[in-house]
């Protein structure tokens, strides 16, 4: 993690509600509409040598209704018999049977290890589709959700070795060429773990690409590996394929090929070689200094140097640039000076336009220069933390009042994992760019509200649950506050038997549901038709946000839950239910 940003996410307060009252329970019906299925769907279950939490939670826990956010309530799942079956809504009492779009061409009974069959909607016309024995389809799919357009094409497909699941998927054109990323997961034991469960979780990166000969096949161009002890929470490849986020209680590294370690070694012994740095930089809250020393025949005349808003530039003479790239955030370009000093040094002045904002590198990616720390700042950092030390073990264990008392935490407080990050990879060099220590901000679930765009995460903070969007393309604002629900991060701890959560692309409810039958909406806040007044503090109530609660005419297990802005979906077994929560504009 040596070279990443660290990085902290900031709440939008006017996204916040500090007088919310709760949820008030509503008795008003909902619609709920049911369709039988043909043949039951293609559920897997955990075998015997799958026993630990990370296969209940990639397996187990696994969402067998997939939803397709390029289109208007659009669903889909594997049946047993490999088909892929589809559900397009446009009117509630007028609902087709689930109809069939595509087969898996393998016998999914045939493979004794097999995983669950999963897919992802790269984009309006591509499918990526595994069919959990370890065979990968790329599938142009026409566009999709409705019959006249709709044909599943295979376009390429190939064994990835052993089973997995997807995880994340994008399409993208990169020099000329259409490509598509694919995040595979897979749970592998580990033998050389004898002390925790005996097993480690992989995420596979692959980039596929349109062959140059131009006969429109494709081919594996790019294939890297990374490795950790926990099954993601969440684990998104940006739009553009450069970078990788992923949210998790263990970290993930990069496992290297042995071409790519000797290639570093290789690199690693000519940096060597360059022992004095080629620049040094000092920085305070307001301001960047860069001091460069100069060649005794260079005049000021030989000096080159360009400013913009996120660039540098520096040549001597009609030598290659010395300093040249993306700095690591914007500066006032026009306030940006330099001068030769009397000891023959270059002294180039940036000004921070974020102001107090510590830079962890001056130009992204670049190596050359040392960052010397001022002295003062040193001094700064160690009185900043010298309350969290002491020279004496547990100094006053007779305070009256101790800062914190574990005894007082309720339940629902009590995080199993503390120690989850946020972390982003660089699509080129593996290496993590950004990190952010989530600490007590537990992870609720992932929505995508625009296909476009990464998915959204959902965290709870304090008694809320906040929605963020990662912006890949914006390093100012990666990840912003879209929306909170509020006191939903509360409330979903006391629902001790939930196993999928949820909501509205347009944020107007979110909804969780039980293994078994029972569902939960909670809707925003909306302006009240009558009058409602407080009874206790004697004052009218302008808007209130109402709990709605469902119970499905079913026994079976919940295999898949999705959300739209007009409907739940539920999938069992042998049925899909559709629950009208907002009616259509």
């Amino acid at each position: 993690m040596a070279g990443a940003a660290h990085c902290s996410l900031q709440a939008k307060r006017l996204l916040l509600d500090p007088k919310f009252e709760g949820y008030k329970l509503s008795l008003e019906p909902l619609a709920c509409y049911q369709l039988g299925l043909d043949a039951a769907v293609a559920e897997v279950q955990l075998r015997d040598d799958q026993y630990t939490l990370d296969h209940m939670r990639a397996f187990g826990m696994y969402n067998y209704l997939h939803l397709d956010s390029w289109y208007q309530d659009n669903v889909y799942y594997v049946d047993q018999f490999g088909r892929v079956m589809n559900l397009s809504v446009t009117l509630d009492t007028a609902l087709q049977k689930p109809r069939e779009v595509f087969r898996l061409p393998t016998d999914l009974t045939a493979c004794d290890n097999r995983l669950c069959a999963s897919m992802h909607f790269s984009s309006s016309t591509w499918v990526t589709l595994s069919d959990g024995t370890g065979r990968l389809y790329l599938i142009k799919s026409g566009k999709r959700g409705s019959s006249a357009s709709e044909k599943w094409e295979i376009v390429f497909n190939e064994e990835l070795g052993s089973p997995f699941i997807l995880a994340h998927s994008v399409s993208f054109v990169k020099s000329d060429a259409h490509s598509l990323a694919v995040l595979v997961l897979r749970v592998e034991k580990d033998e050389l773990d004898t002390k925790g469960s005996g097993f480690h979780v992989t995420l596979e990166w692959l980039t596929i690409a349109e062959r140059k000969e131009g006969d429109h096949r494709y081919e594996i161009v790019k294939r890297r590996i990374l490795q950790g002890k926990s099954v993601p929470h969440y684990a998104a490849i940006e739009p553009s394929g450069d970078g990788l986020m992923i949210v998790s209680h263990k970290p993930f590294t990069y496992m290297q090929s042995e071409s790519d370690k000797l290639e570093e070694n290789d690199d690693a012994k000519v940096s060597n070689e360059k022992k004095d740095p080629l620049y040094y930089w000092q920085q305070t809250q307001d301001d960047v200094t860069i001091t460069v020393h100069l060649p005794q025949d260079i005049t000021k005349d030989d000096i080159k140097i360009r400013f913009s808003p996120d660039n540098i530039w520096v040549t001597l003479k009609d030598q290659p640039p010395l300093m040249e790239g993306k700095l690591y955030s914007s500066v006032d370009h026009e306030s940006c000076t330099w001068i030769i000093r009397e000891d023959k040094s270059l002294e180039i002045s940036l000004i921070k336009k974020n102001e107090g904002c510590q830079w962890p590198e001056l130009i992204i990616g670049d190596t050359r220069g040392e960052f010397i720390m001022d002295p003062s700042q040193c001094s700064e950092i160690a009185e900043s933390l010298m309350h969290l030390t002491s020279e004496v073990m547990n100094p006053n264990p007779e305070k009256e009042n101790p800062p914190c008392n574990a005894q007082e935490l309720e339940e629902c407080d009590a995080f199993l994992e503390d120690g989850a990050s946020l972390c982003r990879f660089d699509g080129d060099t593996l290496k993590v760019t950004h990190i952010i220590n989530l600490g007590s901000n537990q992870y609720l679930f992932s929505v995508v509200v625009n296909p476009r765009e990464m998915p959204c995460f959902c965290l709870r903070h304090d008694v809320d649950a906040l929605l963020w969007q990662p912006h890949s393309d914006q390093p100012e604002n990666m990840w912003e506050h879209i929306a909170t629900f509020n006191a939903l991060g509360y409330v979903q701890a006391s629902k001790q038997d939930k196993k999928f959560m949820a909501c509205a692309p347009d944020y107007s409810y979110a909804a969780l549901c039980e293994c078994l039958r029972r569902v939960f909406i909670y809707r925003q806040p909306t302006p009240l038709a009558t009058v409602l007044y407080n009874r206790k503090e004697g004052r009218q109530v302008g808007q209130v946000a109402k709990q709605l609660v469902a119970t499905l005419e079913s026994t079976d297990p919940i295999l898949g839950f999705q959300a739209t802005s007009e409907r739940l979906f539920v999938l069992t077994t042998k049925t899909l239910f559709l629950i009208k929560v907002n009616s259509g504009n």
